[in-house]
């Protein structure tokens, strides 16, 4: 039986259920988030974080970058109220918190974040919500509050280039779920009913990484990278 409608990205009814959760879904989740953080300067001052959910990737940032002060977004009220409690917890209180929706922002609304602001900005789980026009929107608008120098990297799914690599994907996922057992079902059965839309953002709307970074390119985006991939799931990004 379904539970409570839940916005895309919540993906679980109850939100202290996410954080062990989200690790059974998705192969290697932690080392995912440790390659955004690893890839940011620690003389960070300024980092922006677009759909920061229940603050696993905040917390990597905030320890990377012992110095700096970090802007949060979440169109999530549960999720930013879960993410702060944890944050404060972890003894941090560098962190501004933002109840808004990123796609917004990139349609030039958020006035209240300068343009040439920010040392880095991170994102994870989020930005694949958008259709990819709107994403395209989002990466000229995060250029453009980047200062000089500043990077953007971006942890999302993205789905083969060939139909031959689709069944290899098809494989290693299931053999992931195969590995979780019972266990599994168990996670699946707390997941609430996703409600179409909110906002701007819906179902997945998966892009390729190779068109990923044609439009990271295309938004003035330089020196673009890869550090990490497994299968289905990556980390891109560049340097403004």
């Amino acid at each position: 039986m379904s539970g409570p409608t839940t916005y895309p990205g919540e993906i679980f009814t109850d939100t202290s259920d996410f954080d062990a959760g989200i690790r059974l879904l998705l192969p290697h989740y932690d080392a995912m988030l440790d390659a955004v953080a690893n890839c940011l300067p620690a003389t960070a001052t300024q980092v922006l974080e677009l759909g920061c959910g229940t603050g696993e990737l905040s917390l990597r940032v905030l320890r990377q970058c012992p110095s700096a002060r970090l802007t949060a977004v979440d169109y999530s009220p549960r999720m930013l109220s879960y993410a702060q409690a944890k944050i404060e917890a972890a003894g941090f209180n560098r962190v501004s918190w933002i109840e808004a929706d990123f796609g917004d922002w990139a349609e030039g609304g958020l006035e209240a974040l300068p343009i040439n602001s920010f040392d880095a900005c991170v994102s994870s789980l989020a930005i694949h919500h958008l259709r990819d026009p709107l994403k395209q929107s989002l990466f000229r608008q995060i250029h453009r509050n980047l200062k000089p120098g500043g990077c953007f990297w971006n942890a999302d799914p993205t789905p083969p280039e060939s139909q031959v690599l689709a069944r290899l994907y098809q494989i290693v996922r299931e053999a992931w779920t195969a590995q979780q057992g019972t266990a599994l079902a168990a996670v699946k059965a707390k997941t609430g009913h996703g409600k179409p839309t909110h906002g701007h953002s819906s179902h997945d709307h998966l892009a390729t990484l190779s068109a990923h970074l044609t439009m990271l390119e295309d938004a003035g985006f330089h020196n673009l990278d890869v550090p990490w991939k497994y299968y289905g799931l990556a980390v891109f990004g560049g340097f403004a």
